[in-house]
């Protein structure tokens, strides 16, 4: 009888236990919530949180109110939850180049990211030589090289042709850096070559990641990520209808949401053994500049996870209560999550968009390149969302519910890595495709 009396109340007290957790978590993560923050960074107001705008500006002190609302600290130990970083303009003076003693096309095949006034590259240089062959995934390689912190030459075989304008946009905005990537397209891969390159300094740029801490307990130097990037794509022509705000309410406006209810509810469980790290990033709509700045602050090594949000704001391929991951094949993160999820009706997916390599084409990457275990998880129509990257992407076309599902999500499936009960396998930095 006792035997009996004693199995009862485990089982009372374990209920019931769930059931305070799940009121403590719907007081914390609901619709209401939710849609508080996301209306005040959609909002026109903030003038589609273009980069280098009063609009991002006003974007980043809003965040910084929420993360001081919710008590974390800051980044660096100090004051401000702001994580600067330059951007600069570059105007191209003069190119001559030779490959192999005969003179190359410099006129459209050349794509410098340096802030160097005077270049100058050969084979004597210490640059690292990379090559963009046929069947190269070009947009990861792209992407990595300008990330490596190397002196490196890429050349870009000329199958590529199409897409190498698009290096060209990207390098009107530079992250400054100590390091100088030169993009050649062409099918040779000289023994010998001599290039040299004047430009002069444009304008260099100011912008900000918002960053906080809530330190861990026994863990304190292993770190969890939750981030998501807070810029957008500011005003634009005016559509049909007049509107010429780009409001990013879902892009990314509802990650950016994500980290800060996720801020919320850690910091009131106050039960992380590892350190958790909440980021928003500025310079993702213009080549991920913001989250590359802040992976290097970081020894991947010490990194046990990171979650960035991307675009949850509409229901996913499969409806609502799902979500999927970008890379799920490439760690057993996914599987930890589900299983800390059993029972819910929740369920997260491999990504089903392999074509377009959206693993390296978010603000995880440049940890996930490193071998962290860094994922976007995301629930964005990547064939078919009819709102991306125009003036449509307004709250209105937002499911709120189902947001503060997803958050509710996250938040109960991490909760074995943010405990140090479970860490997930790193990524095979060999696999690069």
């Amino acid at each position: 009888m006792r035997d009996s009396i004693a199995i009862l109340l485990f089982f009372t007290l374990f209920f019931l236990a769930g059931g305070l957790r799940a009121q403590s978590i719907d007081k914390i993560v609901n619709p209401a919530a939710v849609e508080a923050i996301e209306r005040v960074l959609s909002a026109d107001s903030l003038e589609g949180r273009g980069n280098f705008t009063p609009g991002i500006e006003r974007a980043a002190r809003f965040i910084e109110t929420q993360f001081r609302m919710a008590g974390l600290k800051s980044w660096n130990g100090g004051r401000s939850f702001r994580q600067p970083f330059s951007m600069i303009n570059m105007k191209v003076l003069s190119v001559k180049g030779v490959f192999d003693g005969v003179a190359i096309d410099t006129g459209s095949s050349i794509v410098l990211f340096s802030a160097s006034t005077d270049l100058r590259i050969d084979q004597t240089g210490g640059y690292e030589k990379i090559h963009i062959r046929p069947g190269d995934n070009f947009f990861a390689k792209a992407i990595q090289a300008v990330q490596t912190k190397k002196n490196q030459l890429v050349l870009v075989d000329t199958s590529f042709s199409k897409y190498f304008g698009r290096l060209k946009y990207f390098a009107r905005q530079q992250f400054k850096s100590d390091y100088n990537i030169l993009f050649v397209l062409t099918n040779q891969d000289p023994a010998h070559y001599n290039i040299a390159i004047g430009q002069e300094l444009v304008k260099e740029s100011k912008l900000v990641n918002m960053v906080g801490i809530l330190p861990g307990k026994r863990r304190k130097n292993e770190y969890v990520i939750f981030s998501g990037h807070y810029d957008h794509l500011g005003i634009g022509k005016p559509d049909s209808r007049g509107d010429s705000i780009y409001n990013g309410a879902n892009d990314d406006a509802s990650g950016t949401t994500a980290v800060m209810m996720l801020a919320r509810y850690f910091a009131k469980r106050r039960n992380n053994e590892r350190t958790l790290v909440f980021a928003t990033f500025a310079a993702e709509e213009i080549g991920e500049f913001g989250s590359q700045y802040f992976s290097w602050q970081f020894d991947p090594a010490k990194v046990s996870a990171m979650f960035n949000i991307e675009m949850i704001g509409t229901e996913s391929k499969w409806g609502t209560n799902s979500a999927y991951i970008t890379g799920y094949e490439r760690t057993d993160m996914g599987k930890i999550l589900q299983q800390n999820l059993e029972g819910s009706k929740f369920r997260f997916y491999p990504d089903p968009y392999p074509e377009q390599s959206l693993f390296y084409r978010s603000d995880n990457a440049t940890l996930a390149r490193q071998g962290v275990p860094a994922h976007t998880l995301s629930t964005s129509k990547m064939d078919s969302e009819k709102y991306y990257h125009t003036q449509g992407d307004e709250i209105g076309t937002l499911d709120m519910k189902n947001m503060a599902e997803i958050i509710k999500a996250i938040a109960v499936s991490s909760s074995s890595i943010v405990a140090g009960k479970d860490t997930p396998t790193r990524v095979d930095t060999g696999q690069l495709r």
